[in-house]
């Protein structure tokens, strides 16, 4: 009798382990798909956040390119023309960042980043441990009470 039911609760701890086993599993999926989706979205504003900038941007480059090459042709001193250099850097920047190929570029940077110089990801110190915060939140805790 007593074998029946060790038998029957070693099953229902068994099945009770691979429920958790499951659920635990689908949890972490779902995390890492929401991480993702919030990573994706973030991602998509800041490019239209700087197809935005650049729309603003361009009408300021445009005009004072515009102005700057007549002033230069008025005054005859090509000098006047020189502010037009960073200023095309800057636009040249946006306009690759929103709708060129940088952020495909930095991506493959990051990965080979990832895959060759992983050295240069490590943290100072070391990665941070359960003793060094509880070491920094009690030095910093007003209210830390030794037991």
């Amino acid at each position: 009798m007593g074998f029946v039911f060790s038998k029957s609760m070693n099953e229902n701890l068994r099945a009770q382990q691979e429920f958790m086993l499951m659920s635990s599993r689908l949890q972490l999926e779902r995390q890492l798909l929401m991480q993702n989706q919030m990573r994706e979205r973030q991602t998509a504003m800041q490019i239209a956040w700087t197809r935005e900038f650049l729309k603003y941007f361009g009408t300021f480059f445009g005009l004072a390119a515009i102005g700057l090459t007549a002033g230069a042709i008025k005054k005859k001193n090509p000098g006047v023309l020189l502010p037009i250099v960073p200023l095309s850097f800057i636009f040249a920047y946006q306009y690759d960042m929103g709708y060129g190929t940088l952020l495909q570029r930095i991506k493959g940077e990051a990965e080979n980043i990832l895959d060759t110089q992983s050295a240069l990801l490590e943290p100072p110190k070391g990665p941070l441990t359960f003793e060094e915060l509880e070491k920094i939140r009690r030095s910093q805790s007003k209210f830390f009470i030794e037991k």
